[in-house]
């Protein structure tokens, strides 16, 4: 068991950095090409729910990056000595959304810090609040919830998940592949070798296959209510990553819409639910 010195830790509750980006347009052409979409991005168009996340990235240099390709502890966030991080929820205000083509300004604050025992060990929490404006006004408020966690001894088959439901409005399959994951990495500048270097997440990381990155689970079922509910807008939503999801098969993302309320879901091979989504709707 890692010890945890909390006291230090939470000492950077309250910590905060400020990004400016040009909400350019090459990273939205990028993705909507990586995403097969159809409408080509241009200057003057909104910024889908989401994709905020090509924006305001971290750049570390070479040497100060870990082995697992994640920028080395410390800085912005606090240092946790715990070697595996996932981003493993999330809650997002939709004010007004980001207009390509126009600077952009991102605040981020460390609202927490919590240590927790869990069934696989020791876990630390941490939580960050960022704030996008653009032009002055209020554009995003979103919450990240981050767990770092220990690192596994041996391999372990993933227990059963909770079952998918069946009560859909739509569903699509995905066949995820090494040039999509390896695509939102470099896209999104995130270095963790779990989503492009097999022999690293099977051998070092202990995953049975590559990983597919949480936030293009949440970026594909945002896809699927843009696709089948184009006009109604977000006001905001919460999303929770509840079982990995790996390259090696096929998975499905649905939706149901009940009103002004939507839920939104992954599920892999086996019919389990990997990534939740619970949306609200304008109108």
């Amino acid at each position: 068991m890692t010890d945890i010195d909390i006291d230090y830790l939470q000492g950077w509750v309250g910590k905060h950095e400020s990004k400016e980006d040009d909400i350019g347009l090459f990273p939205a052409q990028a993705l909507a090409a990586a995403l097969n979409n159809d409408h080509v991005p241009q200057k003057g168009d909104e910024l889908p729910p989401f994709w905020e996340w090509l924006y305001f990235l971290p750049t570390p240099r070479a040497d100060a990056t870990g082995l697992d390709g994640h920028p080395d502890k410390g800085g912005f966030l606090p240092p946790v000595p715990l070697p595996r991080r996932m981003w493993a929820a999330g809650e997002v205000e939709c004010h007004q959304p980001l207009i390509i083509g126009q600077a952009a300004t991102r605040v981020s604050t460390i609202e927490s810090v919590e240590l927790k025992e869990g069934s696989t060990g020791t876990l630390v929490f941490v939580n960050v609040r960022h704030e996008i404006t653009q032009n002055g006004d209020l554009c995003i408020s979103q919450v990240q919830n981050i767990v770092y966690r220990e690192q596994p001894t041996e391999k372990a088959e993933l227990p059963p998940g909770k079952s998918a439901p069946a009560d859909l409005d739509f569903m699509q399959l995905v066949k995820p592949d090494p040039v999509l994951l390896f695509r939102y990495s470099a896209l999104t500048y995130n270095g963790h070798r779990i989503h492009y270097d097999r022999g690293y997440a099977v051998d070092e990381e202990l995953y049975p296959a590559l990983v597919v990155h949480g936030p293009l689970l949440v970026t594909l079922l945002l896809e699927l209510k843009r696709q089948h509910f184009p006009k109604a807008a977000l006001t905001g939503f919460k999303f929770r990553a509840v079982r990995p999801t790996f390259d090696t098969a096929a998975f499905s993302v649905s939706i149901k819409r009940d009103k002004k309320a939507l839920s939104l879901w992954s599920a892999d091979e086996s019919g389990s639910v990997c990534m939740t989504i619970q949306a609200t709707l304008a109108k």
